[in-house]
């Protein structure tokens, strides 16, 4: 590589990397130091080190200034298995779906891609108090249980109500990358699979998912971190059942005015976060590349 396209490349890198360095690392500095800094007394942070936000949550606090408390895990487990349940759901439902789409002809294939990125065309905000008026004893889904002769079911204000209104945000993320996957199958592979015998479920295990699986792996990574800290979904449909961490980090910063624990609570879920993906995405490629 020349000097003169090695300068162009950085003069080209230079405003992305420039953004990136003072609207996500700067902030993300700000979030670690105020970590460890002294909750102020109506508000804000002291400059002294104070490493109790982080034994508040794991076990290590003084039992006087602060003192630890088990809810903040379980409320922290309770996230990791919504973030990992909503991946599940949003990835049963759009793989058979993005086959199916990528068979149609191509007029057909835009219409149903357009359909799908529609909700974005609405604001979050509207489309969940939407469900909100749904999911409430009240609305369509309790009238129809009733007009059946059925008690309607108690999901508005559940654990239910939160997975499927994440499930409802996230499918276009998990279903885009997976389309791009599923177009760019080769049909040759599929093809000389079963006149070599395989059986359909053969084919789909050796040749169909690991030429699909980076389709998987980044629908999974895009669904699996917003999921994980969101406050939005849980606070409007699930109540104090469906509470997450990231209801938690916002109680922090918002009502309580406690900055470095909200700060050490993000902390916390970012180092979690960090690590399933690499553990996922280590495993995924290791999967691909045996296969």
């Amino acid at each position: 590589m020349s000097p003169r396209e090695r300068a162009r490349i950085v003069v080209l890198l230079a405003p992305a990397t420039l953004f990136l360095g003072v609207f996500f690392l700067g902030p993300l500095v700000i979030i670690a130091v105020y970590s460890l800094l002294t909750p102020g007394l109506y508000g804000g942070v002291e400059w002294t080190f104070y490493h109790w936000n982080f034994g508040r949550i794991f076990g290590w606090a003084d039992g006087i200034m602060e003192v630890f408390q088990p809810v903040y895990l379980r409320i922290l487990l309770r996230s990791l298995s919504f973030g990992l349940l909503t991946v599940l759901v949003c990835l049963t439902l759009c793989y058979p779906v993005a086959f199916w789409i990528a068979r149609l002809p191509q007029r057909w294939r835009m219409l149903f891609l357009f359909l799908i990125t529609l909700p974005f065309f609405a604001s979050l905000i509207v489309r969940l108090y939407a469900w909100l008026l749904i999911l409430k004893p009240s609305g369509p889904l309790g009238m129809a249980f009733t007009a059946l002769g059925m008690e309607p079911p108690e999901l508005l204000y559940s654990p239910a109500a939160v997975i499927l209104g994440m499930v409802y945000i996230f499918i276009p993320f998990m279903f885009l990358p997976l389309f791009a996957a599923v177009d760019n199958l080769d049909r040759a592979l599929v093809e000389a699979s079963a006149d070599l015998g395989a059986t359909p479920f053969q084919t789909f295990r050796k040749i169909i998912v690991p030429q699909t699986l980076p389709g998987i792996a980044g629908g999974s990574v895009i669904v699996f971190i917003p999921a994980v800290g969101n406050f939005i979904v849980p606070d409007i449909l699930g109540g104090a059942n469906g509470l997450m961490i990231g209801n938690l980090v916002e109680q922090q910063f918002l009502s309580s005015r406690n900055w470095p624990f909200g700060s050490a609570l993000a902390m916390v879920i970012m180092g979690v976060v960090l690590v399933v993906l690499v553990t996922f995405t280590s495993r995924a490629a290791k999967a691909g590349a045996v296969r």
